[in-house]
């Protein structure tokens, strides 16, 4: 105890060289390197975070004129015997060379809206965020009509960041039913709190079982149609088809059945959708009319912000989407978005949008406006809404 070693050296006095030294000081650049490297990362976190929940699929341009595949079932129309305006039941014809060329032509404009909603998908950057928010049903849908302006619609609302929808036409409650709902929300994107889920398929509209199946989804479901003038949606159904079988018959040949007495052939899809009345009366066998907002598709081009004003009141969403979002485009001949989701440039839907119609003949558009116009008084009668097509 308290002896001390030779030399007079206390036991504890250690050399420094043998006692653990502290690692030297990293050199200044790789200090900043590593600061450099944990603030990019720190940038690019807080970038994605605040885009997780606007980036959806880019929607590129906005056009009216949309649509998805014609209606499934023909059908013949009967006449009150009373002249009032008629209930409509239908029965499905013989096949005629006509009617399989009908066929044929509708297939073909059914697989044109698949391409065209093919180039509709989510984009790079929508994909990158797969991981942000939760999957849901939609909370509503867009039901129709074929050649209305449903896909203008629908592009127009994924510029409002509460909107989140799916760029092309799920066909479930008509085509893909079987798969079940987990399969379809699986197809929806990925939604924050206080976020909307939408999805649109003309198709709807027209297809008996989808009421009752929207409804067993959700009675609370909100439904949007955009109607439009039924002898223009017609013809404009017709110029689609046209497009792709330049071989069909003429507009004239498949309005009539018998051209000499000027019977209506309402077994062709393009003449069926447009009776309005008939299939509301479908859906109202499972959702109060004010679950459902009847949107003008001539308004809709006329007067964009009007119409999405309407839009949102519906849907519950803080009028966003105003005048200033639209320009009118004359070579195409209706609105587009001066920024379309994504893009910081103007852009308007490609050039299967908004195609010339051929000229029909006047005494054929005449009889088409004349058939309609019971069915069109229904329809203004059972919505509470005066369109104006008479």
């Amino acid at each position: 105890m308290g002896q001390r070693l030779s030399g007079g050296r206390s036991c504890l006095d250690v050399p420094g060289r043998l006692l653990p030294q502290p690692p030297p000081p990293p050199p200044p650049v790789r200090r900043k390197l590593a600061l450099l490297f944990a603030m990019l990362c720190v940038w690019l976190y807080m970038f994605l975070y605040s885009c997780a929940g606007s980036c959806a699929a880019a929607p590129g341009l906005l056009l009216l004129r949309s649509g998805s595949r014609a209606a499934h079932a023909p059908s013949a129309l009967t006449v009150a015997p009373d002249g009032t305006p008629p209930r409509l039941s239908f029965r499905a014809p013989p096949a005629t060379p006509l009617s399989v060329a009908k066929e044929a032509a509708e297939g073909a404009a059914s697989q044109e809206e698949k391409n065209t909603d093919a180039s509709d998908s989510p984009s790079p950057i929508s994909s990158f965020f797969s991981g942000s928010g939760s999957k849901q049903l939609p909370q509503a849908i867009i039901i129709g009509v074929k050649k209305g302006g449903t896909r203008a619609l629908l592009e127009f609302l994924r510029v409002h960041p509460d909107v989140r929808a799916v760029g092309a036409e799920p066909h479930f409650f008509d085509r893909s039913y079987d798969k079940g709902l987990a399969w379809y929300r699986d197809l929806m994107p990925r939604t924050l709190d206080g976020q909307i889920t939408m999805e649109k398929t003309p198709s709807y509209f027209v297809t008996r079982e989808a009421p009752a199946r929207i409804s067993a989804m959700s009675r609370d479901t909100k439904l949007i149609v955009v109607v439009r003038d039924p002898v223009t949606r017609a013809i404009s159904d017709y110029t689609q088809t046209l497009s792709k079988r330049p071989d069909i018959p003429t507009f004239e040949n498949l309005t009539f059945r018998n051209r000499t007495t000027g019977l209506i052939d309402t077994s062709w899809s393009a003449i069926q959708i447009g009776l309005y009345a008939k299939h509301l009366e479908h859906w109202l066998l499972h959702f109060p009319l004010r679950q459902m907002l009847f949107v003008s598709g001539e308004r809709l081009i006329r007067d964009p912000a009007g119409e999405l004003g309407r839009v949102q009141d519906f849907l519950g969403l803080k009028r966003i989407i105003t005048d200033k979002h639209f320009y009118f485009n004359k070579t195409k001949g209706f609105p587009c978005l001066k920024k379309a989701e994504g893009s910081s440039k103007p852009h308007c839907l490609g050039k299967t949008k908004g195609r010339a119609h051929p000229e029909i003949d006047p005494e054929v558009v005449r009889r088409l406006r004349d058939f309609y116009r019971p069915f069109n008084l229904k329809f203004y009668q059972m919505t509470g809404h005066d369109f104006g097509w008479d």
